[in-house]
């Protein structure tokens, strides 16, 4: 059976200490009911994948201490990914995904029929957490607070590249494989699309570039793992 990861937001090395926080102790000694002595991975983002062995866990919190590195940092392309929220557990969904399949930042974003006004950036980020956890990746990616796609786009820096997953180019599915490799974020927009005033300012726009997502139209949740497996496969790591 394979090991019990844990992201631990503490610098890793061999032979160092690391305290668990309650809610981190209560899932080892309470949830998988792990003994001390038992070895479990742990990362922390930056030093790769490590050994380390509870040496202490209880209610209130515990110890770990590290033992040797496993598996070294690997840090996914300079891909981010851009989308606007939708249902709660829709929004979940693509936040997990887009850890899994190797964005490096994940930026939330008001648009024109974007249906949720809100998000709980502390639970999104706990989400990409346990998403990395679970695919067995060293990095968990930023979940940044919502902002309106028109204030991103007016701080947006040109030389990162946006690939516009634009609905109104059903068709076969755009190859990116004469684009270059850099910079990127894709954007995926909300369920009723982008407004007329939304698509004109992207249109205009010399850093962003429309695809297709092949010949049908999909749900948002569905359109942002489509689009960051088709970067992934022509610009990324894969």
């Amino acid at each position: 059976m394979s090991k019990v990861r844990l992201f631990i937001d503490h610098p890793l090395g061999s032979g160092q200490a690391v305290p668990l926080n309650a809610d981190q102790a209560h899932y080892l000694s309470g949830v998988m009911r792990l003994p001390a002595g038992t070895v479990i991975e742990v990362f922390n983002g930056q030093d790769g994948a490590w050994d380390a062995e509870i040496t202490a866990a209880s209610k209130r919190g515990g110890e770990l201490t590290v033992r040797a590195q496993v598996a070294p940092q690997r840090d996914p392309p300079d891909l981010w990914l851009i989308f606007a929220p939708i249902k709660k557990a829709r929004t979940d969904f693509i936040v997990e995904k887009a850890a899994e399949l190797g964005a490096a930042r994940i930026l939330p974003v008001q648009t024109a029929f974007t249906n949720s006004e809100r998000i709980r950036q502390d639970r999104l980020q706990a989400h990409a957490v346990e998403a990395a956890e679970q695919c067995g990746g060293t990095f968990v990616p930023e979940v940044a607070g919502l902002v309106s796609l028109s204030k991103l786009l007016d701080s947006w820096d040109p030389t990162r590249r946006i690939l516009w997953a634009d609905e109104s180019r059903v068709g076969p599915a755009d190859a990116l494989s004469g684009l270059e490799r850099g910079k990127w974020a894709v954007l995926i927009g909300p369920e009723g699309g982008f407004s007329e005033a939304e698509r004109k300012r992207l249109s205009d726009a010399a850093f962003v570039q429309p695809v297709s997502l092949g010949p049908r139209i999909l749900r948002a949740d569905t359109a942002a793992v489509a689009a960051l497996a088709l970067f992934q496969a022509h610009l990324g790591d894969w």
